[in-house]
């Protein structure tokens, strides 16, 4: 079940980059984008009206705002009538281009600068990976999570992205142990992202204009990029899709195969968004004339409908790699990653028994329901302020700026107000080994939790560093 779509290149072939075979069918999707562009243009500036807690604490300085939404507000909506017709002459070419689409686009940059390809037998690797919800979606959906001004944000999401190396070399030592916690681990609360990130798994970049520019800003760094990821209009799907997957993932590994796979039962708010399963395959060196190839997966799973979801997506990576693999291949990691909008601290969640957490480990958990001391939620109950990192070391922060956990029905849990707060962990990166011709042995060398892009996201971004070294013989 499901929208199954990919492509893979024959080998010495590079993949695509546009999502259409030609050029005539690129520009006539090019145009029906255009023809519907006013009326989307309008719609969000309508929704976009709606006001967060920073521009209601401006109005409030600031007596002639409200005229704004006065003024403007009749303006933009007779945009939006007199649009209609060129938006459904748009519409009429847009819907069946889909059928012509790949579901993702692929950016490949040459750089001067690439990681040296892996040899075994020999010395071990470290990987390193970052997974983010951004919640870069138009400016009027993001206001419901308080946040908006999606250019300014992009743009210093961006620049965030691309600047761990810097500000490693004089961050200093950033693990921490948090209050009342007995023994350290690989866990740590960092404020900038880590040096030298080789996989950079991203949801929620829903805007395609703020997609392609953090497209643009992260392809100096990342040689392969697949972007726009998710099926439109009824292409594959149950109902109509104006928004894509929101997966978004940067690679410094060349890709050699990928593919979507759109959840076949979004709800509500979820319905028009194909959110959905990535699977990418990265070659990362070779080994007695074998590959070595490591596989990503990333997802974005709907509030209501978790279980059945990590279902089809357990099925669907092991379809993916059976497909792709090739014999003697080693595979060096296997990440499941994203945005899992569950935790592992509220009471009477069904996902934190799922089988999922038996065929991946999460180096966060010890069981359903405890996670390691060292652990701390993902979802902000609010926009942050400076000094988060400070901040969330001590536990009456976390208090104050984690969303705490919650019942089936959504409701504040109480049986959590008196234990040590860690928040609501619903940003997951997992792992598993898999038996191969030469064997590794995987360590979890770190675990970040990032502050980096505080007052840009309602989630903190995690990261997590693999050391992989051939098992002794």
């Amino acid at each position: 079940v499901g929208c199954v779509m990919g492509w893979t290149p024959i080998p010495g072939m590079v993949l695509r980059e546009s999502p259409f075979p030609n050029r005539l069918l690129r520009g006539l999707y090019s145009l029906g984008q255009h023809l519907l562009f006013p009326s989307y243009w309008a719609t969000d500036c309508l929704l976009d009206l709606k006001e967060t807690t920073a521009e209601r604490r401006q109005r409030q300085c600031c007596p002639r705002c409200p005229l704004r939404a006065l003024v403007t507000g009749p303006l933009l909506l007779l945009l939006l009538i007199l649009s209609m017709p060129v938006a459904l002459l748009g519409l009429l070419l847009w819907l069946p281009l889909q059928a012509a689409r790949r579901p993702f686009a692929y950016k490949h940059n040459m750089l001067s600068r690439q990681p040296a390809g892996w040899e075994l037998p020999g010395t071990g690797q470290a990987f390193s990976f970052v997974s983010a919800n951004v919640c870069l979606l138009p400016n009027g959906l993001a206001k419901n999570s308080n946040l908006g001004q999606i250019k300014q944000r992009v743009a210093r999401i961006g620049q965030h992205l691309t600047q761990g190396e810097a500000s490693a070399s004089f961050a200093g030592p950033r693990s921490h142990q948090f209050d009342g916690e007995g023994g350290a681990g690989p866990g740590e609360i960092s404020a900038p992202f880590p040096p030298d990130v080789d996989f950079m798994c991203l949801q929620e970049v829903f805007d395609q204009r703020a997609g392609a520019r953090l497209c643009q800003l992260l392809s100096p760094f990342y040689e392969h990029i697949v972007y726009d990821v998710g099926a439109y209009g009824l292409q594959g799907c149950c109902t109509l899709k104006v928004l894509n997957s929101g997966l978004f993932l940067a690679s410094r590994y060349p890709v050699l195969a990928a593919q979507y796979r759109c959840y076949p039962n979004g709800i509500r708010e979820d319905a028009l968004s194909a959110k959905g399963l990535l699977s990418v395959q990265v070659q990362l060196g070779s080994a007695q004339g074998q590959r070595i190839v490591g596989y990503l997966n990333c997802t974005h799973l709907h509030a209501p409908i978790r279980c059945d979801q990590l279902t089809m997506g357990l099925s669907w990576v092991q379809l993916f790699q059976d497909t792709h693999a090739q014999h003697g291949d080693v595979v060096a990691f296997d990440v499941f990653c994203g945005d899992f909008n569950f935790d592992n601290c509220s009471s009477g969640g069904l996902e934190q028994t799922h089988d999922i957490f038996r065929q991946y480990q999460d180096p966060c958990r010890v069981g359903p329901r405890q996670d390691q001391p060292w652990a701390i939620g993902t979802c902000l109950a609010v926009s942050t302020p400076e000094k988060l990192k400070r901040t969330l070391e001590q536990e009456e922060g976390r208090r104050t700026y984690l969303a705490g956990p919650i019942l089936r029905d959504g409701r504040p849990d109480p049986s959590a107000a008196g234990s040590p707060w860690e928040g609501r962990r619903i940003d997951y990166i997992l792992y598993r080994e898999h038996p191969a011709p030469i064997s590794l042995t995987t360590e979890v060398e770190k675990f970040s939790f990032i502050t980096q892009l505080a007052g840009c996201l309602d989630h903190l971004a995690v990261g997590l560093r693999l050391l992989l070294n051939p098992a002794p013989q």
